[in-house]
């Protein structure tokens, strides 16, 4: 098979893409704009804090085949840590109360009906609300699909926002509905939490592009393609740093870029195109100790802790850092960063405090405020039916990002998903 298959991007969904292709027969070629591989699941030095963090906190389960699939061919697999088992500490902040949800490894939740394994005050008729998720359609949102009680305000709610990064009002129950089908309604076994050990660099960009280099894929960053020459029905040209890069009859294009980005390429000039133009915004905060906080019981077997009540959603500890994620953050856009962090602060103290050997202090040494105002597209009903499929009308143009239709929401798995998708689109890979 001759020619180069060019991939433009080096987020998730790019890297997939290219260690899918690697020796499908074509050179692969990956051109990153930025001065990193990785997008929005990657690590970097941090000169205020003084030390490596990642630019936000990705939490991955035992369901996500695509992910692991990636992670075995980049050999990363081993990189990852967590209980190894499907449970998951929570605390209501609110009501003062303290659960670990301790699911049953087989398809039948026998979790249910243990209460030291459940959730606190929750009916079994609840969860006729997972079963409207996985049947919902269309324009249904989410928050007509719950039933009002403990289930729905201390789990569906906070997995909810988490996996959507939108509100329940207003987000797609079909999308998350996908999210239940592959995670809970399978069992414990398809939901064993795993998380970067050292960092989301070293497990998901670091590994993936030393077997890109042995696998003789060109990595190039600051490569920006700011536009494409199109000629009956196919790309003709890419405009790089150095001038127009002709193409091949036999060359293709995996588009692997965001949402804004290839409608600014394509948008008006490539028949049936159309992409997402409403965004949520992402809010992680990261706070580092003077000492290394020793966590107690199921914090300590976890390493995160799940937070009701709190503008907050999740807590991960990693060393002497404590880093906090605020999902669908675009509520909070017009307040001021430092009073969000002072509040989350004294939310992260009152769950982490008794469950650590030693109190956290008044005021962290030191923190980071990081906004990613575009950090996914809003997953509602309206936004879903604007997610175009990887072909296209061009013949040598495939679309890859978690803002297709991957079928599930804006998450790694749906990313890593669309770009393996796109190889197989356009014919380079056969199904597997």
């Amino acid at each position: 098979m001759a020619g180069t298959l060019h991939i433009i991007g080096g987020g998730m969904a790019g890297l997939a893409a290219a260690v899918e292709a690697a020796g499908c027969g074509k050179r692969v070629i990956v051109h990153e704009a930025g001065r990193a591989c990785g997008g929005r699941a990657r690590s970097y030095e941090d000169r205020q804090l003084g030390c490596r963090i990642d630019n936000g906190n990705h939490m991955l389960l035992s369901a996500n085949k695509t992910v692991f699939r990636y992670l075995a061919f980049t050999g990363g697999t081993d990189t990852l840590t967590g209980p190894g088992a499907p449970l998951f500490p929570f605390v209501d902040l609110a009501e003062d109360a303290r659960w670990t949800l301790d699911l049953s490894r087989g398809k039948v939740p026998w979790w249910v009906f243990q209460p030291h394994k459940r959730v606190p005050d929750m009916r079994v008729v609840e969860l006729r609300s997972l079963q409207n998720l996985i049947k919902a359609k269309g324009d249904t949102t989410v928050a007509e699909c719950l039933l009002p009680g403990a289930l729905t305000r201390r789990l569906l709610e906070p997995l909810a926002i988490s996996a959507l990064n939108t509100a329940c009002e207003t987000g797609s129950a079909a999308l998350l509905g996908a999210v239940v089908r592959e995670s809970l309604s399978q069992g414990g076994n398809a939901c064993i939490p795993w998380y970067a050990k050292e960092g989301l660099s070293e497990s998901l960009v670091d590994p993936a592009l030393k077997h890109l280099g042995f696998m003789q894929v060109d990595v190039r960053t600051q490569s920006r393609i700011a536009g494409l020459d199109i000629e009956r029905g196919r790309v003709t040209a890419l405009h790089t740093p150095e001038g127009p890069l002709p193409l091949s009859a036999d060359d293709a294009i995996i588009l692997a870029v965001p949402a804004p980005v290839a409608s600014s390429l394509l948008a008006g000039r490539v028949p049936g195109f159309s992409a997402p133009d409403e965004f949520e915004s992402i809010l992680n905060l990261h706070f580092r100790l003077n000492e290394a906080p020793q966590p107690l019981g199921s914090f300590a077997q976890s390493g995160f802790i799940g937070l009701v009540g709190s503008i907050a959603e999740w807590v991960f500890l990693r060393d002497d850092i404590l880093s906090v994620t605020v999902s669908a953050a675009n509520r909070f856009a017009a307040q001021d960063p430092d009073i969000l962090a002072r509040t989350i602060w004294h939310d992260v103290r009152r769950a982490c405090d008794p469950v650590l050997k030693t109190a956290l202090p008044a005021t962290p040494a030191h923190q980071r405020v990081v906004w990613e105002k575009r950090a996914t597209f809003a997953a509602t009903p309206a936004q879903n039916r604007l997610r175009p499929g990887p072909a296209t009308a061009l013949v040598n143009l495939a679309l890859a990002g978690d803002w297709t239709a991957t079928g599930l929401p804006a998450t790694l798995e749906g990313a890593m998903r669309s770009g393996v998708q796109a190889v197989y689109t356009l014919g380079l890979r056969r199904p597997t």
